[in-house]
């Protein structure tokens, strides 16, 4: 395949309006782009992968040459297998940076021909992250606007699920005092 290709890579544990202003921007940039989930056995998601899947293509709806797809092991492996020669990594802050330029290294280590390019992220997402919605939103704090309308619907609904599910077996574990 020809043009130009380029992997998004991450676990998008929700999708956040950060992650989707990366996306917009990339499909100005990329003649396709492949939003690629790493399924990572290490970490322990919130959503399952079949669920982030759902998602990311909800909020993607509507915008062109995207694929959302999953993978395991090295990224530029998967670059490689995908035709792509990019990837793609979004940049907050400094702290970031560092991180983010380490795995550009390496990455460039493993295969010189992927390159990794870097977008910083628009001002107002400046400070979000997934974990940071997901800690706040479990903490009852008000997270709209962070992530897409029906991300917010969908991560109040299991954490409502998982409280209850955590109250049924506190409850299971009292004593019977019949």
């Amino acid at each position: 395949m020809s043009g130009r290709i380029a992997i998004y890579p991450g676990t998008f544990d929700p999708i956040t309006n950060g992650h989707l202003s990366i996306v917009k921007r990339a499909v100005k940039i990329f003649d396709k782009l492949v939003i690629a989930i790493l399924n990572n056995p290490q970490k322990r998601p919130f959503f399952t992968l079949d669920e982030r899947i759902d998602m990311i293509g909800k909020a993607v709806n509507g915008l062109h040459n995207i694929e959302v797809d999953t993978f395991d092991g090295l990224v530029v492996d998967y670059a490689v297998k995908k035709n792509a020669n990019v990837i793609l990594r979004g940049l907050r802050a400094l702290s970031d940076f560092e991180y983010e330029f380490q795995m550009a290294l390496i990455n460039r280590k493993f295969n010189r021909d992927v390159q990794s390019i870097f977008l910083m992220t628009d001002y107002k997402w400046f400070y979000t992250s997934s974990t940071l919605i997901k800690e706040a939103a479990k903490l009852g704090g008000d997270i709209s606007g962070l992530i897409p309308d029906f991300v917010d619907r969908k991560l109040k609904e299991k954490i409502a699920k998982n409280d209850l599910n955590m109250r049924c077996e506190m409850f299971k574990s009292l004593p019977d005092n019949s």
